[in-house]
């Protein structure tokens, strides 16, 4: 007798995403973070590019999202405010994409916030890792230190969560969410 051993929708997203996310990383400059050659110019294109994200992603993101606001805790979710303080101590103006995003389905907003809360968990290192390197001693890591000693157990509710209500055959639905969010990183400037 076979037995088929299912993957969970976040190893799902973690193995077909891992093109994206390698993409992100090399966009950003991400390896200079931790050989400390990563100047304050490099955040202020990650702040910046987060913060576009963020503002056509978030609000869509939460309302799709609404029939989970408490299992996901949700309203200690929003990141959109902390991004902004980001960009007003950096001196960066607020502006827009030149592009909209457009999220389909409750599962395409998984998918997205799959993305945002992924990129909180490695923000969490980033932020350790810059307030150790020369020239971020005044830099507030609002964005990326936003769940503080909190961001290990809300990844794993997030991640709980998402494996929990999404069924196999809405997999490929949580992808495409995922990747339109990426994909919208990726090309946002």
């Amino acid at each position: 007798m076979e037995y088929q051993i299912l993957m969970t929708v976040s190893e799902y997203l973690k193995q077909n995403t891992a093109v994206y996310h390698d993409a992100a990383e090399k966009l950003f400059n991400s390896g200079k973070i931790f050989n400390k050659t990563f100047t304050l110019e490099d955040y202020k294109k990650i702040i910046h590019t987060n913060y576009l994200m963020l503002l056509h992603s978030e609000d869509k993101i939460f309302h799709k999202l609404d029939r989970y606001s408490e299992k996901l805790q949700l309203n200690n979710r929003k990141k959109l405010p902390l991004i902004e303080k980001d960009l007003k101590s950096l001196l960066l103006e607020k502006t827009a994409a030149g592009h909209e995003l457009e999220l389909l389905s409750h599962h395409e907003a998984l998918g997205a916030m799959y993305v945002i809360e992924g990129s909180t968990l490695g923000g969490n290192v980033i932020a350790k890792q810059l307030s150790r390197t020369e020239g971020f001693d005044d830099v507030t890591f609002n964005f990326f230190g936003c769940y503080h000693e909190n961001t290990g157990a809300m990844w794993k509710n997030f991640k709980e969560t998402l494996d929990a209500e999404v069924h196999e055959n809405k997999y490929d639905e949580v992808l495409s969410g995922a990747k339109k969010l990426y994909t919208f990183l990726l090309n946002v400037n």
